[in-house]
């Protein structure tokens, strides 16, 4: 019995989906909840997982295939049909070759070979041992085997990079779902044996040229082309359509945040053992926008033709770098969460998020978005608005460097201190730059006050 498998509802306002890669093929066989297509949709890439089990019988929807919620995709059999005609000829080729030999040769042979061959054999076979290479070659072929079929669960991007850097994948453990093999994994495991390769090819050239590969191997999609991915694609129309339809500036202040650098080495234990994850800076940042969000509604609002709609939760996107691309889950009603309960959904939503677990609702509703763009080293950048919100909050990243103190009775010195910048661009058709200027001091007395005991939530 056949059942047809049809593209789900994935989110209030999704309508169609694209089928971008198909994680199975015809006459493979799938586990229920095991991956079976991968999907595009205006909101985030998803995987759909299959509602039954059995054997790839059809498949309906091609790749780069747009299609309407509720059609038939792919179609699933019990296998039954395949497997016995599989079955026949196995069997019965091995069972008439046995029967012959070893129904004849109890009589004849039983006796006579025994006694000749247990003498004779001894010595020669310990010599023609010796060549048994052969089983080395045999073994080789088998292990490539296994190789090309996990490597078939893995992207084209991710084969070539593991090819360019000389990493088996058969070797490497998956941590993507359904034990997918991705590009993080591939780095991790090139950690220890680069360096092995890397210290074995300059022993013999010379110090010298080893220089000019410090930076890192080349990346694979160098002279390569490719198509741009529906997500890509949605991405660059509403960054284009933002930067045309508003007018965009960015505010700039530095923020002296060591009492929040020193409040998280003193909880740090605590907060661990209470929530299995650890504090960084981002609730700290993500808390005193919310907060400040509060006093200043104009950050937290929308233009609506010559309306101005001020929103009455303060729901916070934040952004996460993707392998496809830039996605913003939300925290909703942030401001009323404490410390420990926006770390905890930031590192949920954006581990569902890399793994294509999000739901599509998880990514709407946002009124105001906060970007950790020092996540990378960065100071600090000018990012973009997106449209309908009018306001986007870039922090850079944390570092030690030398400042001036001023102390209580106004006496300067130089001290150390953890610094860092924060980045306010905002749609200056509602928000001026006073607006923009409160709403940055507020937050940045915030952090540098740093009175976050009552609210760590441990």
């Amino acid at each position: 019995m056949s059942e047809q498998v049809v593209l789900p509802a994935l989110g209030e306002s999704v309508t169609e989906g694209t089928v971008t890669r198909w994680l199975k093929k015809v006459g493979d066989t799938v586990a229920v909840d095991e991956p079976l297509v991968e999907v595009s949709t205006d909101k985030v890439d998803t995987e759909i997982p299959s509602p039954v089990a059995g054997v790839i019988e059809q498949i309906l929807v091609q790749e780069d295939e747009t299609v309407q919620v509720g059609a038939v995709l792919v179609v699933i059999g019990s296998g039954s049909g395949s497997a016995a005609p599989a079955a026949a000829p196995v069997v019965e080729a091995p069972a008439a070759q046995v029967a012959a030999p070893v129904v004849e040769a109890p009589a004849p042979v039983a006796a006579p070979v025994a006694p000749p061959v247990a003498a004779p054999v001894a010595p020669p076979v310990a010599a023609p041992v010796a060549p048994a290479p052969v089983a080395a070659p045999v073994a080789a072929p088998a292990a490539p085997a296994a190789t090309s079929v996990d490597a078939g669960y893995v992207t084209p991007l991710v084969r070539k990079l593991a090819s360019e850097i000389g990493i088996d994948l058969s070797k490497i453990a998956g941590t993507g779902v359904g034990g997918r093999i991705r590009k993080e994994d591939v780095l991790a495991s090139n950690s220890t044996p680069a360096s092995a390769p890397a210290a074995a090819y300059v022993a013999p050239v010379a110090s010298t040229p080893a220089a000019p590969f410090v930076p890192g191997a080349a990346s694979p999609l160098r002279g390569t082309t490719e198509p741009m991915s529906r997500l890509r694609k949605v991405l660059a129309e509403r960054a284009v359509a933002s930067m045309v339809s508003t007018a965009q500036l960015t505010t700039v202040v530095e923020v002296d945040v060591t009492k929040i650098a020193h409040l998280r080495a003193r909880v740090q234990p605590q907060f661990v053992a209470a929530t299995g994850g650890k504090l960084n800076f981002m609730p700290f940042f993500a808390l005193a926008a919310a907060e400040a969000l509060r006093v200043h509604p104009k950050l937290n609002a929308t233009i609506d033709g010559e309306n101005i709609v001020y929103h009455g939760t303060e729901n916070i996107s934040f952004a996460v770098d993707t392998e496809k691309g830039l996605l913003t889950p939300v925290i909703r009603d942030a401001s009323t969460l404490n410390i420990a309960q926006i770390a905890q959904q930031i590192a949920d939503l954006a581990a569902r998020t890399r793994n294509n677990q999000l739901k599509p609702d998880e990514l709407g509703g946002g009124t105001f978005t906060l970007t950790n763009t020092g996540s990378r080293g960065a100071l600090f950048d000018t990012p973009v608005v997106f449209l309908p919100q009018v306001a986007i909050l870039g922090t850079g990243v944390v570092s030690k460097r030398p400042v001036v103190v001023t102390d209580a009775n106004g006496l300067d010195s130089i001290s150390i201190r953890s610094m860092v910048y924060l980045a306010l661009s905002y749609d200056h058709r509602l928000v001026d730059g006073a607006d923009a200027s409160r709403f940055l001091v507020d937050v940045k007395s915030r952090l540098e006050e740093a009175n976050f005991d009552s609210v760590l939530g441990i």
